[in-house]
């Protein structure tokens, strides 16, 4: 069985987290979307209400899970049997981070391999944080996450 490890803090989860996690679902038997606890970046939503999004946002998934981590990727990667890691890329900017992070990973577990799965245009400028900003500032924002996460916007920002 194939399983794949998609992380992030998902701070919310956005339309373009779940286009990557839809695509790829299709291309594994298992994804496990791996919700950090990142307590560095200062999250707007706790680590629960987190893995609680991104499970509503992900349930018409079938083969899809999310779990919370708290240590290195490569040593949750292994606690939960995945051997892929797939990251979103959305601009240079993205890859050069991403490029940092997969030579790191690679360094400190050989067996784990890393696949980009580019960001359709429609969400190549879209990001957590501009979602939170939209959020802050009462816009609108159809189109940039799922219901769930609008609701809990709305609600974090009355």
């Amino acid at each position: 069985m194939k399983r794949a490890l998609v992380p992030g803090t998902f701070d919310p989860i956005t339309a373009g987290h779940l286009d990557v996690i839809t695509r790829a679902s299709q291309l594994v038997d298992e994804i496990i979307v791996g919700v950090a606890a990142s307590p560095k970046k200062s999250p707007l939503f706790s680590l629960e209400e987190r893995v609680a999004l991104a499970r509503e946002a992900t349930k018409a998934l079938p083969n899809v899970r999310v779990e919370p981590f708290d240590c290195l990727l490569v040593v949750f990667a292994e606690e939960i049997g995945a051997n892929i890691v797939v990251k979103g890329l959305r601009a240079i900017t993205d890859f050069e981070y991403e490029f940092q992070m997969t030579a790191l990973n690679y360094q400190l577990n050989q067996a784990i391999e890393t696949i980009f799965i580019m960001s359709p245009p429609q969400y190549m400028y879209l990001s957590s944080s501009i979602v939170r900003e939209i959020a802050c500032l009462h816009g609108d924002m159809d189109g940039f996450v799922p219901e769930c996460v609008r609701a809990a916007l709305e609600a974090k920002f009355a």
